[in-house]
């Protein structure tokens, strides 16, 4: 599999971009925000059969620095994705959107719809501001499990932090996303990743008491809606969004948050059949 990294510069900041195999143009974007497009490897990669996989770290996440005194608001990276759809000379794009990602292609789509070919939304965030904030406390809830309670006292009375340091804060990283999967220990296969903070409360911000419902009524778009059973997002945030877009939706029982983690072969065979490929 050929991969390319390139650095492309879009509104006057540096994207780091990946690219992945050959084929059609698939678009993916990450979560967060305020993250990177790593954690969403190597799994994601296996798509990369008979199409040409395009990630790229959103504006202020990953190797996309910006000043730290810069605001990054929702609509920099929707103008970030439209003209990185230049950049390729993509006229109208395929995007997969995971978590944040799939709020992120919504509000692209809503507002560049004659650029979008079709939708894949995997574990979207909410598209209503309320429903966001039941998340949080959700994951909250979540991560207050006296599974992942205990396994941190554990690790505390381990030694580990001064045996191995690397092996310490690669389990601490576990356990602070834990309360997104199915099973806490299925967090040993999510490739670590950071996000910066003040990015991702400045997009949120940004956003305010957002709603998009009445707008996706007028998206017509060939989509489909992955989501894990067990995820902190309500799975009827989900089925809202399946509804107003007419999509199907691919319910994953076994899954949290991560469906690409917990159940990969099933969420590879599930978007290798919507999305488009060379023959």
């Amino acid at each position: 599999m050929d991969v390319i990294e390139s650095f492309e510069s879009v509104g006057g900041t540096q994207i780091y971009t990946r690219t992945a195999g050959e084929g059609p143009d698939v678009v993916v974007l990450h979560g967060g925000p305020g993250a990177h497009h790593d954690y969403l490897l190597p799994q994601f990669d296996l798509l990369a059969e008979g199409r040409r996989l395009r990630y790229y770290d959103q504006r202020g996440g990953g190797r996309s620095v910006v000043p730290r005194t810069q605001d990054v608001v929702w609509s920099d990276h929707v103008s970030d994705l439209d003209s990185l759809l230049d950049v390729w000379h993509v006229e109208t794009a395929t995007v997969v959107g995971y978590s944040w990602g799939g709020l992120l292609a919504l509000l692209y789509a809503v507002k560049h719809a004659q650029r979008v070919e079709r939708l894949a939304l995997i574990s979207p965030v909410p598209i209503t501001a309320a429903a966001r904030r039941t998340f949080e406390r959700r994951l909250s809830e979540r991560m207050r499990d006296p599974r992942i309670a205990s396994a941190r006292e554990e690790l505390q009375r381990s030694g580990l932090r001064g045996q191995d340091p690397d092996a310490y804060r690669r389990r601490l990283f576990e356990l602070s996303v834990a309360g997104y999967f199915h099973d806490p220990d299925a967090a040993r296969g999510l490739t670590p990743f950071r996000v910066t903070g003040r990015v991702q409360n400045s997009v949120w911000r940004s956003l305010g008491d957002y709603d998009l419902r009445q707008q996706l009524t007028s998206l017509s778009v060939p989509a489909v809606v992955l989501h894990g059973r067990s995820d902190p997002i309500p799975l009827h945030t989900a089925q809202e969004i399946a509804r107003l877009l007419t999509a199907p939706i691919e319910i994953f029982e076994h899954s949290g948050h991560v469906p690409y983690v917990e159940e990969t072969q099933r969420f590879v065979e599930t978007l290798d059949r919507f999305l488009p490929r060379s023959l």
